[in-house]
C-alpha cells in the first residue's frame, strides 16, 4: 500500500526531508510532544509536518490511542525507506564537511560498547592531537551498524564482514579469559578447574549477540553454569567484575590495567575475539576516513599486543 501510494504521488511536489525526519522521531518517541523535544521544535510544528506528509502520501501514518500515537501498517512499511534517507543525509553531510583542503570534517566510527568506552578514547585523543580539525562521531553499541547503508563510515567489528563492497583489515585476536576482583576471591576462593565455577557467582550475558555466537562456536568448552548476574551490556559485566560481584569474562588487556583484577583459570580457559577494521570501499580515497582508519588500525594493533 505505502509503496504504491508513493509512486502515485511522485509527480507531485516531493515532501520536505524534514517531514521524514519528524516522522522517524515520532515513530521512535510515540508522541508529538516527545518528538518535538528531541528535535528542538514546537509540538504544533511537529504536528504540521506529520499532517503535510500524510496529505502528500495520501494515507494516515498514525492513529491516536491512550498509549500515544500508534503507527499504521503503512507507516511501518515506510520506516526502512525513511531510515535510509536519514543515513544518506548524514553521510552526505559528513562527506561535505571534509571538502575544504586540509584534513578535517566528520567521521562516524562504530564499535562495540567495551571497545568504544575502554579502548578507542585514547586512540581518538591521539588522532585529535594530530588532526584538530577532524570531528569524530563515536557510536558505542553492540548493535552492528550497516556500512553499506552508510550508517557509519568506519566500524570495529568482532565478526568477519562478508560484504564484498567493504574494505576489511584483520587487526588480530583479542584474548579473553575469566577474571575476578581480589576481594571476591578472598571471600569465595580461587577456582582451580572449570567445574569449580559451578560453586561461584558468575557474570554473564542475557542474550546471544552475533559476536557471542561466534565465540561459542569456536569455544565448545565454554561452561554453561548458572549466571548470578546476567546483562546484555559488556560494559556492565566489566563493571560488575571490577566491583567484586563475581567471576566474568573480559578482555585480558583491560584486566591488566587494574592490579586488583586476577586472571583465573588462565591455563585452562581462553577465548579469542577476532577483530576487523572495516569501511566502505568508496571511502578509501577520502583523506578524513583514511587517516582515521590508519590511526584506529595502529592503535588497535598496539592494544592487542599488550
Amino acid at each position: 500500500m505505502a509503496i504504491a501510494a508513493i509512486l502515485k504521488f511522485m509527480n507531485k511536489a516531493e515532501p520536505s526531508w524534514d517531514f521524514y525526519r519528524t516522522f522517524l522521531m515520532v515513530l521512535s518517541e510515540g508522541s508529538l510532544s516527545a518528538a518535538a523535544r528531541e528535535l528542538g521544535l514546537t509540538q504544533p510544528t511537529v504536528g504540521r509536518h506529520i499532517d503535510a506528509l500524510e496529505e502528500a502520501l495520501g494515507f494516515p501514518l498514525f492513529t491516536r490511542s491512550p498509549q500515544g500515537l500508534l503507527p499504521t501498517d503503512a507507516a511501518l512499511e515506510l520506516k526502512p525507506y525513511a531510515e535510509a534517507l536519514a543515513s544518506t543525509s548524514s553521510a552526505l553531510l559528513r562527506a561535505a564537511s571534509g571538502q575544504h583542503g586540509a584534513i578535517g570534517g566528520t567521521v562516524r566510527v562504530s564499535a562495540s560498547e567495551v571497545i568504544g568506552v575502554e579502548v578507542l578514547p585514547a586512540i581518538l585523543a591521539e588522532l585529535n592531537r594530530a588532526y584538530p580539525d577532524l570531528s569524530i562521531e563515536l557510536s558505542a553499541s553492540d548493535a552492528v551498524e550497516d556500512l553499506l547503508r552508510q550508517e557509519a563510515d568506519i566500524a570495529v567489528r568482532m565478526v568477519r564482514p562478508e560484504q564484498d563492497a567493504l574494505v576489511a583489515l584483520h587487526i588480530g585476536a583479542v584474548p579473553l579469559g575469566f577474571h575476578a576482583h581480589r576481594s571476591y576471591l578472598d571471600r569465595r576462593g580461587v577456582p582451580e578447574t572449570i567445574d569449580d565455577l559451578s560453586r561461584h557467582s558468575l557474570i554473564g550475558f542475557d542474550r546471544q549477540t552475533a559476536a557471542i555466537r561466534a565465540i561459542m562456536a569456536r569455544t565448545p568448552n565454554l561452561p554453561s553454569a548458572r549466571f548470578a548476574l546476567k546483562t546484555d551490556s559488556n560494559v556492565a559485566q566489566l563493571a560488575a567484575i571490577r566491583a567484586g560481584f563475581g567471576i566474568g569474562i573480559c578482555q585480558n588487556a583491560l584486566a591488566t590495567r587494574d592490579p586488583q583484577l586476577v586472571h583465573v583459570l588462565a591455563d585452562t580457559f581462553e577465548m579469542k575475539l577476532e577483530t576487523w577494521l572495516v569501511m566502505h570501499e568508496n571511502l578509501r580515497a577520502s583523506p578524513r576516513c583514511r587517516v582515521t582508519f590508519d590511526a584506529l588500525a595502529k592503535g588497535l594493533k598496539a592494544y592487542i599486543r599488550q
